[in-house]
């Protein structure tokens, strides 16, 4: 039987929204030339929205957004093999998905305590799968036409 580990992960509109959708995307220091939504563990005990929090501000510095929407299931991807080795005992992720816009205030730093990210961008909506790495693409997809599909974006 595979392995889960329970993560959050943050889709991020610009504090432009709704006038300008642009959704945040970065690069990992760890593996290279990959690009990919804020994302974490969550911890023994915590919810979902306290990770995304938590999250957000270990990852991209700040946690000043407000919550826009909820994906309304948990999504699952496996692990590829050469990841997969580090990520030892999990075999994959499953995830809950928030569609978050920063807030007017918010300042992005990726020189956090343990760095994740080493850049970002903003993209147009169409963008966003050409850059992402090849194997998050499917629950991207099905997450970003799930907010499209409710009017968000």
């Amino acid at each position: 039987m595979k392995r889960y580990r329970p993560n959050v992960a943050a889709v991020i509109v610009s504090s432009k929204y709704p006038f300008s959708c642009e959704i945040f995307v970065a690069s990992r220091t760890d593996i290279d030339d990959v690009w990919q939504f804020p994302q974490g563990g969550i911890d023994e005990g915590e919810s979902s929205r306290e990770a995304l929090f938590r999250e957000l501000e270990e990852e991209i510095g700040t946690s000043d957004v407000e919550i826009l929407c909820e994906y309304p299931q948990w999504l699952s991807y496996d692990f590829p093999q050469t990841i997969a080795k580090k990520m030892y005992p999990f075999d994959g992720q499953t995830q809950k998905y928030y569609l978050v816009r920063l807030k007017p205030e918010a300042k992005i730093n990726l020189d956090t305590k343990e760095p994740e990210f080493s850049e970002y961008k903003f993209l147009g909506y169409s963008d966003v799968l050409k850059e992402i790495t090849y194997f998050k693409r499917p629950v991207y997809k099905k997450v970003l036409e799930y907010f499209r599909k409710e009017g968000y974006l």
